[in-house]
C-alpha cells in the first residue's frame, strides 16, 4: 500500500471490484437497483453495499494479512450454514466475498434495550461451534489461520516485547518504564502461565478475536457470525476478552455486572471440563494471556499499515500489554 492511501481507495481497484460484483449478479440473474456504495474503509478491509432486485448484498475485501478470512468464511458457511452469511461468490486469490445481507447487528438491540438477553442466544451457538471444530484444527490452519496455540505463544511474546520502540513508553494509556521492565521480566512466568492453562485440558480451537456485538447479526430471529479476519487457533476462552468489553461498552458501564453474567453464560457451555467456579478461575488466567494475544494481532496489523496511519493505532499494543501486566490471574 502507498504511504498515503489504501488499496481500497484507488479508482482502478474499485473499478475492478465493481466489475466482479456485476459479473456475479449477472450470473445469478440479479440486477442493481441503485449505485454500489463503499461505506466502510479500514486499513485491513473494506465493505461495499450492493442493492439489488433480490435484496441487499455486501461485498467484502480483506487485506493480505487477513487473507485467510475469505477461505475460512467459505469453510464455516458450509460447515454451519445456519449461523453464517449466505455467500454468493468468493475469490480466494483476491480475498473477496459477496454475501447476502445478514440483518442487523445485535448491538443495535442491546444498546437500545440495555439488555444482555441476546447474548443468551449467541453464546451457546458460538461455544458449540468452537467445540465442534476441535477435530478440524489442522484443516483450519491449512486455510491460513493464525497459529496462536499455547505452545507457540511464549516465543511470540518474547519477539513482541523486544520491540521497545513500539511500546510508546511513558505516554498516555501506554506502559510506564517500570511496567515495561515488569513485562520483560515476565517471560518465564508467561511461559509457565501458558503451560498451566494448557493443563486444564480445554481443547484449543477456533477463536474469534473480535467477537463484539457489532460483528454478530440477527435476521428473522437467526443469529449470524461475521468478520473472522482476526481469528486464530488458540484457547477458546480468549474470546471473552473482547466479549466482556463489548458488554461494558454497550451497557455504558466499566466492569458492569452484566459482563460477569455474560461471562458465566459462556462458561456454562464448558462445564463438562470443570465446575463453573473453577472455570471462572481458569478464565482469569486465560484473560491475562488473551491480552497478549490481542497485542500480537495489533502488532501484526500496525506493521502492515501505511506509515501515516500507524500513529492512529499504535497505542493498542502497549495498552493490551499494560492490561496483561496489571491483571490478576
Amino acid at each position: 500500500m502507498a504511504d498515503n492511501f489504501l488499496l481500497w481507495e484507488q479508482p482502478g481497484w474499485q473499478a475492478e471490484a465493481h466489475e466482479w460484483i456485476r459479473s456475479i449478479l449477472r450470473k445469478n440473474d440479479m440486477r442493481l437497483t441503485a449505485e454500489i456504495e463503499q461505506p466502510h474503509i479500514r486499513p485491513w478491509s473494506t465493505v461495499m453495499t450492493i442493492p439489488t432486485d433480490k435484496g441487499m448484498f455486501y461485498f467484502k475485501a480483506s487485506a493480505d494479512i487477513f487473507a485467510h478470512e475469505t477461505a475460512l468464511t467459505d469453510f464455516l458457511a458450509k460447515f454451519r450454514p445456519e449461523i453464517f452469511p449466505e455467500l454468493i461468490a468468493v475469490d480466494l486469490n483476491r480475498h473477496w466475498m459477496l454475501m447476502r445481507d445478514a440483518g442487523l447487528p445485535i448491538r443495535q438491540f442491546i444498546r437500545a434495550e440495555k439488555s444482555i438477553a441476546l447474548w443468551e442466544k449467541v453464546l451457546p451457538l458460538y461455544a458449540d461451534l468452537q467445540k465442534d471444530l476441535t477435530p478440524h484444527v489442522d484443516e483450519l490452519l491449512s486455510l491460513g489461520m493464525m497459529d496462536r496455540r499455547l505452545s507457540k505463544l511464549p516465543a511470540l511474546f518474547e519477539s513482541l516485547i523486544a520491540d521497545k520502540e513500539s511500546m510508546l513508553l511513558d505516554t498516555e494509556d501506554s506502559l510506564t518504564t517500570e511496567e515495561y521492565a515488569r513485562v520483560k521480566e515476565s517471560v518465564n512466568e508467561f511461559s509457565k502461565m501458558c503451560e498451566r492453562l494448557a493443563s486444564f485440558g480445554i481443547p484449543e480451537t477456533i477463536h474469534h478475536d473480535d467477537f463484539h456485538d457489532a460483528n454478530i447479526f440477527i435476521r428473522d430471529e437467526q443469529i449470524i457470525f461475521t468478520d473472522w479476519g482476526e481469528s486464530a487457533i488458540t484457547h477458546p476462552f480468549f474470546t471473552l476478552v473482547v466479549i466482556m468489553r463489548s458488554v461494558d461498552n454497550s451497557m455504558g458501564v466499566d466492569f458492569s455486572p452484566e459482563a460477569e453474567q455474560v461471562r458465566d453464560m459462556y462458561l456454562q457451555n464448558w462445564t463438562s471440563y470443570a465446575p463453573l467456579d473453577q472455570l471462572q478461575s481458569v478464565l482469569k488466567l486465560a484473560q491475562r494471556i488473551g491480552y497478549v494475544n490481542r497485542a500480537l494481532t495489533w502488532k501484526m496489523v500496525i506493521e502492515q499499515l501505511p506509515e501515516t496511519m500507524k500513529p492512529e493505532y499504535a497505542i493498542a499494543v502497549p495498552s493490551y500489554l499494560k492490561d496483561f501486566i496489571n491483571a490478576e490471574s
